[in-house]
């Protein structure tokens, strides 16, 4: 086995039984509750089998562990921002205006690609991006606000739009 290759079955099998209990808690912990915590450690051991790390697993798997578990967490965290920024926007609507749950489930989707695509993108463009789509600034004030021309900003955005569009028909497909 090369030194990029995924771990062995024995070892994983190995680590979860040495350690699922302590990141369960450790994510109960930081999380508040054991539903998340049960989902979060499940998903840091599906992530531990594709990665690819060094054959013996590592000399520490809980620093491994942590390192996994604490991406999972931030992304449970924003998540959660993005449903609950959602959910205050649905609840404006007129009644026969909200979405069904299908609908909800979509729209969800889309915001978590969208928001993925945009930690993508270098910080002026999707300050930028931002800027335009979600305080509703025209280009030319855009362009004043950040000191950068006309030019400048159609390009951004540009390049914001290209990576959403291209996000949201990976989702779709």
């Amino acid at each position: 086995m090369s030194s990029t290759d995924s771990l062995p079955t024995d070892t994983v099998t190995r680590i979860y039984r040495e350690h699922h209990g302590w990141l369960s808690v450790w994510l109960r912990k930081k999380l508040g509750n054991s539903f998340d915590a049960a989902d979060l450690a499940h998903d840091t051991f599906v992530r531990l089998m594709a990665a690819r790390v060094r054959a013996g697993g590592g000399d520490e798997p809980r620093a491994l562990l942590t390192h996994i578990a604490k991406g999972l967490v931030v992304d449970h965290w924003r998540r959660r921002a993005l449903e609950d920024a959602y959910q205050c926007a649905a609840a404006q609507l007129p009644p026969r205006e909200v979405p069904s749950p299908e609908v909800r489930a979509l729209i969800l989707e889309t915001l978590y690609a969208i928001d993925a695509t945009l930690r993508t993108l270098p910080a002026k463009t999707r300050a930028i991006f931002l800027a335009s789509q979600f305080d509703g600034m025209a280009y030319a004030d855009i362009a004043r606000a950040q000191r950068v021309s006309l030019a400048t900003v159609k390009r951004h955005m540009q390049k914001a739009l290209t990576a959403c569009l291209i996000a949201y028909q990976g989702g779709a497909a």
